[in-house]
């Protein structure tokens, strides 16, 4: 007697062999944001905390974040490197760029703020967003050229 065919088993995985498609977890949940959507949450918050005191000062600083400093352009001077957040002070964690005049029109201050050197540093979420205040601080206190306690007396 003979068998009947056998049929293909059929995977799980669509006919492509490349997954599921689509998200596994919906947007309005945590999980489905980056780390570099949630790096960016960090600065915000840092940010929003500051602006509420410095609001007169702060109100034209733009505030940028970057995955990696580009070192050769980076001068000694525009770099703030505190000793109790960089345990190697040769790759910036942000950068404080002061406003001027390029091309005939205003280009306002800016502070950048470095993802991986600060992620790399920190020991887990509340670390980096400690790390990241610490620094969004800093590179303030440089640009309105305080203290940082002055900038941040609960820091």
């Amino acid at each position: 007697m003979s068998r009947p065919p056998r049929r293909p088993v059929r995977s799980r995985r669509d006919r492509h062999g490349r997954g599921l498609r689509g998200r596994l977890v919906p947007a309005e949940v945590p999980l489905s944001r980056s780390r570099a959507e949630q790096f960016d949450d960090l600065v915000l918050d840092a940010v929003e905390d500051l602006e509420r005191r410095w609001e007169r000062e702060l109100a034209g600083v733009e505030f940028a974040v970057e995955d990696v400093p580009w070192v050769e352009h980076t001068s000694p001077d525009e770099v703030v490197l505190d000793a109790d957040v960089l345990d190697d002070s040769s790759v910036p964690l942000a950068r404080v760029l002061p406003a001027h005049r390029e091309g005939g029109r205003d280009v306002p201050a800016r502070i950048i703020v470095y993802r991986r050197p600060l992620e790399i540093r920190a020991a887990d979420r509340d670390d980096l967003a400690d790390l990241v205040r610490d620094v969004v601080v800093d590179q303030v206190a440089v640009l309105l050229g305080r203290d940082p306690e002055e900038i941040d007396p609960t820091g």
